[in-house]
Order: structure tokens, then C-alpha cells, then sequence
């Protein structure tokens, strides 16, 4: 289910993806507005938080998002603060240190009496893996791009989505993502990575996409109450 509404609500697990800190399309102003408006009892960040480690391009909004989320690492916050690693994170126990959490490869849980599943996503982008060098070459030329960009990143945003979509890189994932959540016995899988949000059945597993926070309008994932809804955050 998709819901564009922006009223605050409590739920019991918050799903995001894709925020890219030091990149120059990442929302992580508007990020910080949402989560700030929220109220929640899980957090999981599933992977690509951060676009690369050179903290450098961190600035002002990026760094304001990554205190507060070491301020819900606090166990007086009564926050469970999941991280789950992407492909631009780097090194696991790097990022551990930043936010005082452990991070995972995946991470499991059960919900309404369904097996969950989180996992990034870049494991099943065929293309990325076979292709590593000139994946890393697109890479630097697409941050030479956000630097001579427009202030709205307009050419920055579409290249991303035309680049994905070429690569149909959204279904494959997906179906990727489904075949080993039923080796390991899920009902249901949620991924990142394609920056695209979206919700399949595929045979008895269900699929979610949490979107991402470098596009307009962004995407987000709650479960509450039994339902699993996709957020749109323009």
C-alpha cells in the first residue's frame, strides 16, 4: 500500500534506505524533518546511508541527521537502531563506530507471525558485480556531474533514474531478492538500492522497496498494526 499522507503517526518499524550522505542529492534535511515527526519503536537503516566515506562532502544537514541518529543509539530512547550495510557504506565495522550500532549484512525479525527479511539489494545487481570497474567509472563521473549541477540537481536525479531503468536493475533485484528469501524461509523481504520504491508478490514472498532519500518525491516504509504501507515524502 502507498500513502502520500504527512500527518504524524506512531508506528512500530520505520524502514529507509538510500539517504547517500555526502552527496549533493541527499534529502537528509527533509530526512531529519520526517523522522523527527514521527513516532517509533525500530529503526532500520538498510544500507547506502552514507555515498562514500569521505567525510569531507559531509555538511551542515548531513551531519545534524547522523547526531541524531547516535542520540537514538541511546538505550534511554528505548529505540531499537538496526543498520544494515550498502554498497556504498564501506567496511561494516567502520561505520559501527559512527552511530554506536552494529552493522549487519542483514537482519531478521518476526512480525505478525510473518519472517521477515532486510537486505540492501546490492547482492542481487548482476550488472554491479560482473562490472565493478566501469561501475566504479560511472560512479566518479556521476559525482563530477552533482558538482556542476544545478542547485535542484535536475540532471543529477534523471540520470540515476534513466541509468536504472536501463539496466531494468528494479525487477531483478527483486526477483533476487525473493529467491533467496525463500532459501531462507521468509515471508517477506525489503530492499533498497534501486532507489525506486516498490511493492510485489512474487509466488508466496512478498516484496517492498523503501525507495530513497536523493529523488523527489522520497520514500520510506512503516509497519504498523499488521500493515506494511510505502511513504511518499515530496
Amino acid at each position: 500500500m502507498v500513502n502520500n499522507s504527512r500527518f504524524m503517526h506512531t508506528t512500530n518499524t520505520l524502514i529507509i534506505s538510500d539517504i547517500h550522505l555526502g552527496s549533493s542529492v541527499s534529502r537528509s534535511k527533509e530526512l531529519l524533518h520526517r523522522l523527527k515527526s514521527l513516532t517509533f519503536e525500530r529503526l532500520i537503516l538498510n544500507g547506502d546511508i552514507f555515498d562514500d566515506l569521505n567525510f569531507t562532502r559531509l555538511h551542515h544537514d548531513d551531519w545534524a541527521l547522523l547526531t541524531y541518529l547516535r542520540e537514538l543509539s541511546n538505550p534511554e530512547k528505548k529505540v531499537e537502531l538496526i543498520w544494515v550495510v550498502g554498497n556504498h557504506d564501506g567496511p561494516a565495522n567502520t561505520l559501527s563506530h559512527l552511530i554506536g550500532v552494529p552493522v549487519r549484512d542483514e537482519y531478521a525479525f518476526e512480525w505478525y507471525g510473518k519472517q521477515c527479511l532486510v537486505i540492501h539489494g546490492h547482492q542481487f545487481d548482476r550488472f554491479l558485480n560482473k562490472n565493478i570497474v566501469i561501475s566504479a567509472v560511472a560512479s566518479t563521473i556521476y559525482s563530477l556531474i552533482q558538482h556542476i549541477d544545478t542547485k535542484q540537481q535536475f540532471m543529477s536525479r534523471f540520470l540515476k533514474r534513466a541509468s536504472k531503468s536501463w539496466l531494468r536493475i528494479s525487477k531483478k533485484v527483486a526477483h533476487g531478492a525473493v529467491r533467496h528469501a525463500e532459501t531462507e524461509n521468509k515471508d517477506v523481504v525489503f530492499c533498497g538500492h534501486t532507489h525506486r520504491e516498490m511493492e510485489l508478490k512474487i509466488g508466496r514472498v512478498e516484496y517492498y522497496n523503501s525507495g530513497c532519500w536523493t529523488d523527489i518525491p522520497s520514500a520510506y516504509i512503516t509497519l504498523k498494526d499488521g500493515e506494511i504501507v510505502i511513504h511518499k515524502e515530496k
